[in-house]
């Protein structure tokens, strides 16, 4: 099976089921999501995570969950959907696919208030199928995008997981590095290995080997000498919150790895399909930065703890790249360059 035939979200059957990516890279395991907690608990712990993926799991859970609920009384079942609804987007914070996701399929909703109970239930799953298409069709068309920055032959690193198991298909910025792959580009990729949680070790390095892309797992705090050593000749990386000014939050680490860049004079690729960018948000100070359980640094993969008892810890999920860093944005209608105030606007005009 092809890497690209492994989706991190299906929904057949009445049922909706995800790969469980905290088990890789060790077991593919998928598990079935019948309530409310476990889609949140799933979203919350990194069993589906990367932000388009979080956004198509959100659209069909919503709905998986409330499927079952009476509804011919459509304002009572309108105010059950929002309160699920509320309760799934208060997993995580910084995620805005999360919020576009649920918001769309509430818009869904109330616009059905005159159709039938069947046919509106029948609506609401389309548009949770749509959710699913549309994230595919924009990471295919991110990767062609992507492609066009790119030469056969590059020394490329990325930072934390923006690949197939973290979208519909394909992924954001992994996207041009399997279409590439397909194409013979051969590119030679430094995968960051993403502390605390490993992404890149766990999920990156298993997804490029498995697509037969030359792949080197690096430490974090490698970055500098690879770079320096004239290994890399592009970093490309997801964005899971975008402000209107093209700053971009991303997993822990990224904004070392930009400013890294750009003393190097590599350029630094952001990858953030339109439904990731929030023209509400004026700057990335305005964006809200999930903290985690300090276990997670020095209990989560170790046999025994790796730090003192009682130590303070700090473990914020994201940080914000400062658009003076990001060389181009690159979305699913084309590319972005700055002044970005400017043309991420003209971007959504497409």
């Amino acid at each position: 099976m092809s890497v690209l035939d492994i989706a991190p979200v299906k929904y057949r059957d009445g049922q909706l089921i995800l790969l469980d990516q905290t088990k890789l890279p060790g077991e593919e395991r998928y598990i079935q999501i019948e309530t409310k907690e476990q889609l949140w608990e799933a979203i919350r712990s990194l069993r589906v995570r990367g932000a388009p993926a979080i956004g198509v799991a959100a659209a069909y859970g919503v709905y998986a969950v409330t499927r079952q609920i009476e509804m011919d009384d459509f304002d009572a079942f309108a105010a059950e959907f929002h309160r699920v609804k509320q309760y799934i987007a208060s997993a995580r914070p910084t995620a805005v696919n999360l919020f576009w996701a649920l918001d769309r399929m509430e818009r869904k909703l109330l616009s059905l208030r005159d159709t039938a109970p069947e046919t509106a239930r029948a609506a609401l799953l389309a548009e949770a199928e749509r959710i699913r298409q549309e994230d595919e069709d924009a990471c295919r068309a991110m990767g062609e995008h992507g492609l066009a920055l790119l030469k056969p032959g590059m020394g490329i690193l990325t930072h934390c997981n923006a690949g197939t198991i973290a979208t519909a298909k394909y992924g954001t910025c992994l996207a041009p590095i399997h279409l590439g792959q397909e194409r013979g580009y051969n590119f030679k990729v430094f995968a960051d290995e993403t502390r605390p949680l490993l992404q890149g070790a766990r999920l990156t390095a298993w997804e490029l080997s498995k697509a037969g892309v030359d792949v080197t797992l690096i430490c974090d705090n490698m970055a500098s000498v690879v770079m320096k050593n004239g290994w890399i000749d592009a970093v490309v990386v997801g964005c899971d919150r975008m402000a209107a000014n093209g700053d971009g939050a991303n997993k822990i680490g990224t904004a070392g790895v930009a400013i890294l860049a750009k003393e190097y004079g590599i350029p630094f690729y952001m990858y953030a399909p339109t439904s990731t960018i929030d023209l509400a948000t004026r700057t990335g100070g305005d964006i809200q930065i999930e903290l985690r359980d300090g276990e997670e640094i020095y209990k989560m993969w170790y046999r025994r703890e790796m730090a003192p008892g009682g130590v303070k810890t700090y473990n914020p999920a994201f940080d914000v790249t400062d658009a003076k860093y990001i060389t181009a944005i690159v979305t699913e209608k084309g590319v972005a360059r700055p002044p970005y105030e400017e043309n991420l606007k003209k971007i959504f005009e497409v």
